[in-house]
Formats: structure tokens, C-alpha cells, sequence
């Protein structure tokens, strides 16, 4: 189980004239991660620079990266990077840009502005707690699909979606604790699932 953030947040401070901008994104892979830097590179092509730091949580552990993007050596993506380790957050990819204002900020006058323009994106930002776990779908009849739900409901598993057919098919997300428990009570539950399978691998809040 790990800590992220539940949507993506912006916020800005202003030091000394300069803008800085912070984007606090989710995000669940390095490629991932890539991808909203390059976008975010693009939509502030005129900025002097886009400093960044991320997090991705894994099945081998966590990996870490950060950039200065032509900020002196360990005065932006290297404290960014030590906010969401120090908050032990994964998945969480934080990226600052900044506007020069004309006033040089000095080395202690960049790592306090990079440091607070990512704490005051993760002061708008609510904090979850993950792990990674399955999405899977259960198939029930049109009378049991009330008790299903209050199950899922009392179990604390987020339904995805629900579509109707000749049955009714519940796209579920799910822990293997949860998932295994489902499987061994089936017989004992106080309604019947016609059908049961695991269709993927996701982060889930749990």
C-alpha cells in the first residue's frame, strides 16, 4: 500500500517577480510520466524552464527521477524529488515551470521557491491510499444485482461500471485479499454470481 494524490492540481507562487507554476499529476508508469512532461514542455514552450520530479511505484519497488532543466545543480528537481519522498508518495509526477521575473533568486532563493510551489500544489491535492490490485467483472441475475451491490457497498469495492444484458455485469475494483474472499464464500453469499473473472491489473484506493 502506498500514498498518492487523487486527481491532478495546479497552484503558483510568485518569487521576486518570477512565476513559478506547479503541476501535481497521477500518473502510474515511467512512459507515463514522459508524456505529461513533454505536453507540459509544449503548452509553456516560452517558460525559461520546466524543472520536474516523480515517483512511480512498481512490482520491483519505486523509481525516482528528477530534472533541473537548466536550473543550477540540486536547487529544483532535487527538492521537489525530497517532498513527495519525505510525504512517501508514489505514482505522483510534480512539475514546475517557471517565468524569470529579471531578479536572480540565488541557490537558497531557488530551492525555497521550487520547494514552496510544490507544497502548495499538494495543499490542494487529496491524498489517498493505494495498492496494486485487480479490476475483474461478476456477472449476477437482475434480482440479485440490489444484494451485490449492498455487498460491494459493506466490503468498501468501488464498482467501475455496470452494464445489462440478459445478465448484469459488474466491472469491479478489487483487492486479491478481497477478490480470493469473494471466491471461497461464494457458496455462502446471500446471492448468486452466475459468472467471475479477473480481466485486468490496476492501482486501486482502497
Amino acid at each position: 500500500m502506498f500514498k498518492s494524490i487523487a486527481e491532478n492540481v495546479s497552484a503558483q507562487v510568485v518569487e521576486k517577480k518570477s512565476k513559478f507554476i506547479s503541476h501535481l499529476c497521477y500518473v502510474e508508469s515511467v512512459e507515463e510520466a514522459e508524456n505529461v512532461i513533454k505536453k507540459i514542455n509544449q503548452k509553456y514552450f516560452d517558460a525559461r524552464h520546466n524543472c520536474y520530479a516523480f515517483c512511480i511505484a512498481t512490482k520491483n519497488g519505486r523509481v525516482n527521477r528528477f530534472s533541473d532543466d537548466g536550473e543550477p545543480s540540486g536547487t529544483a528537481g532535487s527538492p521537489m524529488l525530497n517532498i513527495l519522498t519525505t510525504q512517501n508518495l508514489s505514482n505522483v509526477l510534480v512539475v514546475v515551470t517557471r517565468y524569470f521575473g529579471g531578479i536572480l533568486l540565488g541557490t537558497g532563493g531557488l530551492v525555497r521557491a521550487y520547494t514552496e510551489a510544490t507544497m502548495e500544489a499538494l495543499k490542494q491535492a487529496k491524498i489517498v491510499n493505494k495498492e496494486y490490485g485487480k479490476e475483474a467483472q461478476l456477472m449476477v441475475n437482475y434480482a440479485d444485482l440490489d444484494k451485490m451491490k449492498y455487498f460491494l457497498k459493506h466490503k468498501k469495492i468501488n464498482m467501475s461500471s455496470i452494464q445489462y444484458g440478459e445478465n448484469v455485469t459488474v466491472t469491479v475494483e478489487i483487492t486479491q485479499e478481497n477478490w480470493d474472499e469473494i471466491l471461497q464464500q461464494r457458496e455462502n453469499l446471500n446471492f448468486k454470481i452466475v459468472e467471475s473473472k479477473i480481466v485486468g491489473e490496476k492501482f486501486i484506493v482502497v
